[in-house]
């Protein structure tokens, strides 16, 4: 893709803070019209580089562009943004909450209040349109300062860790919006540590752990990482059983859950009826992007292999 088909294109950001490098050479690039999730652990450096991209924080070294612009702040009436860190005036009406986030983005405020009223209505906050913000419970708060980063209509919605907090019809209801967003022409880049909502939303991701990208790709992609896992539920089962099924063969229920074989399953399963344990039930998937996530991040974590140490001769 030529570099003008992102709306997001990051290229070696570092930060560092004292002695720490809180992200350490980051690449990313986000697809326009995409739904794009960047995936960490906690503290794995992704609130960073979303406020470097944005250009509320500076890089230590490397580049972005934003929407095209080289500098971030210049496309910043065409994004919208939800920080972690959530804040509304308590005092203020939610309806005029929404236009006055709007109206920081160049939104006049009459256009800005009546679209806020259609879009609570829509995203079922209809009944709150004139209730104080310090009324109203923190999943609806929450929502209302997500729908003030919409107002504007932004080419580029970036949301930090947007699910936290919020009980499951409100992370329903988020996930329809950012939908809804993406089918409307906009590009999404959002971060999370939560795999579901990822696995169901994204189109491409980034994993990022102790400041490193870990990965980029599809959620098939990164799913794929893994043997697909096989569940065997025999008919007839006895003590020898655990020695005919591959040693990383675990027991699961009434069967037992192992790696599929390299060479396909076929093999096995004669074996397993030709001996009369028989098959009672069978499936075969691919692990979840949960299972992957943490393949990679383990990885990562885990502590290089140390250096043999050189031989002596006599």
């Amino acid at each position: 893709m030529a570099s003008s088909d992102f709306a997001v294109i990051a290229d070696g950001l570092v930060k560092q803070y004292d002695d720490r490098r809180v992200v350490d050479g980051v690449d990313l690039a986000v697809p326009g019209g995409a739904i794009y999730g960047v995936l960490g652990p906690n503290g794995a450096g992704k609130t960073t580089t979303l406020r470097m991209i944005l250009g509320i924080i500076e890089p230590d070294a490397g580049t972005r562009s934003l929407l095209g612009a080289h500098h971030p702040r210049d496309a910043g009436d065409r994004v919208g943004y939800l920080p972690e860190e959530r804040g509304l005036y308590p005092s203020m009406k939610a309806r005029d909450a929404v236009a006055f986030m709007g109206a920081l983005r160049g939104l006049d405020w009459q256009t800005g209040r009546a679209r806020a009223a259609e879009m609570m209505e829509a995203a079922g906050l209809g009944h709150a349109v004139d209730e104080k913000i310090r009324k109203l419970s923190k999943g609806m708060a929450q929502l209302v300062q997500l729908l003030g980063a919409l107002v504007h209509h932004p080419d580029l919605l970036v949301l930090d860790e947007p699910f936290s907090g919020l009980d499951p019809v409100n992370q329903e209801r988020l996930e329809a919006l950012i939908l809804a967003e993406r089918d409307r022409g906009a590009t999404i880049l959002f971060s999370t540590h939560v795999m579901q909502h990822a696995q169901r939303l994204c189109d491409r991701l980034a994993i990022i752990a102790g400041g490193k990208r870990r990965f980029e790709g599809t959620v098939e992609e990164a799913r794929a990482m893994l043997p697909q896992q096989v569940q065997y539920v025999p008919n007839n089962a006895d003590i020898h059983l655990a020695q005919m099924l591959p040693p990383s063969a675990l027991p699961q229920g009434e069967g037992w859950r192992f790696e599929l074989p390299k060479e396909g399953i076929e093999t096995l399963l004669k074996r397993l009826v030709d001996a009369g344990y028989g098959i009672k039930g069978l499936s075969i998937e691919r692990p979840g992007l949960h299972e992957a996530f943490v393949r990679i991040v383990g990885q990562a974590a885990a502590p290089p292999a140390p250096t043999p140490a050189p031989e002596h001769r006599a």
